[in-house]
């Protein structure tokens, strides 16, 4: 194993033991909800990345997989809230205001919250593999590609809006029961919700990065940086892509389902273009092609947009102050938060490898004189 190597695993643990370990400081139980959700953000980030950074697949519909993995979840758990909150046999309630009589045949399976979880993982990469094999198989790359699933994203939204009977429409799915395994009840406020956010994000870094360090990984490289020299070397491109573009959405499904958990609801706004361009903008700001700034960039980038609308000297102002910083960060650092750290590692590493550059200096200048 490279020191290269060693170094970037000794990196992803440190941080995730940082976020494991913060419970133990922080007794808040708003706070802790709060972090939770900026963890769930760096879940998301991180699944981009790995499309982004890894294949160069611009996906800016992202957000479309993350609210299908939410609404499995929250269908699941709202056939589970207690009877007084439902309509007649069980129903729920939006169904009842919609004169619907009995439970829709799509919404039986989530009965089961096992199913629900495994289709909150499943439904999310299937979907992607269907929007992949049309797009890659057909060669659809850059700009193309992304307005493709910028706009599957916003059919995906209007479709469950219109479907107000059975989605909820406008109101999304709200009243829902807590979450529960193996006798723990995940309360969206309780540390118990914080710490299953953490593990999470913590599974997602390390599997996406035993990924990307893999031969597939490697080969995903060399679609980003060449992929007609990939292709003329016999690899099938659209297979590889289309692979990860599904990993990429199982993630931001699993990321969609914590988010229900952690807010209590799904709504359309989870599939909304605003939710999905953030998501661009956290991995831009981390660095694209490293899945620990990528989470690091979310979790900078929603935290300070939490403080800075959460103040009233900044109530007003807080949508033009993040532009402004976002510029900024495009223009000073290109490559994110982890290019400008892997930038100046490299120069501490170069000087430190000069032996005695300062005296040499003096040495040749008190020669001129």
């Amino acid at each position: 194993m490279s020191s290269r190597t060693t170094l970037q695993i000794g990196c992803y643990s440190a941080f995730c033991v940082a976020i494991l370990v913060l419970p133990l400081f922080v007794h808040d139980a708003f706070l802790l909800n709060k972090y939770a959700r900026y963890l769930v953000f760096a879940i998301v980030a991180v699944s981009l990345s790995l499309s982004w950074g890894y294949a160069g697949i611009l996906n800016l519909g992202q957000a479309a997989t993350f609210g299908i993995g939410s609404y499995c979840m929250a269908m699941a758990l709202k056939l589970k809230t207690i009877p007084v909150h439902t309509g007649s046999e069980g129903l729920p309630d939006f169904m009842v205001w919609n004169n619907v009589t009995e439970l829709p045949l799509l919404w039986q399976p989530f009965s089961s919250l096992p199913f629900a979880i495994f289709a909150g993982l499943a439904v999310p990469a299937l979907f992607a593999g269907l929007i992949g094999w049309f797009i890659f198989g057909g060669r659809i790359t850059g700009v193309y590609a992304a307005i493709i699933t910028l706009a599957v994203m916003v059919v995906l939204n209007l479709v469950i809006v219109d479907q107000q009977a059975f989605t909820g429409g406008f109101n999304g799915i709200t009243d829902l029961a807590q979450f529960e395994v193996a006798g723990i009840t995940f309360d969206a406020y309780s540390s118990s919700t914080y710490y299953l956010a953490a593990i999470c994000l913590t599974f997602t870094l390390f599997a996406s990065l035993a990924l990307a360090r893999s031969k597939v990984g490697l080969v995903l490289q060399a679609i980003r940086d060449h992929e007609d020299r990939t292709r003329f070397f016999g690899y099938d491109v659209a297979r590889y892509k289309t692979f990860v573009f599904m990993i990429s959405a199982g993630f931001a499904g699993l990321a969609g389902m914590l988010y229900t958990i952690v807010m209590e609801f799904a709504s359309p706004t989870f599939l909304s273009v605003p939710l999905s361009l953030s998501m661009v903008i956290w991995v831009a700001v981390g660095g694209r092609q490293s899945l620990l700034g990528a989470a690091a960039g979310a979790i900078l980038v929603t935290g300070v947009q939490g403080a800075l609308s959460e103040s009233e000297a900044f109530l007003d102002t807080w949508t033009l102050i993040m532009g402004g910083l976002f510029v900024l960060f495009v223009l000073v650092m290109p490559k994110g938060l982890a290019g400008a750290a892997e930038m100046l590692a490299t120069r501490k590493t170069r000087f430190r490898e000069t032996p005695d550059a300062a005296p040499a200096g003096k040495s040749a200048m008190e020669n001129v004189q």
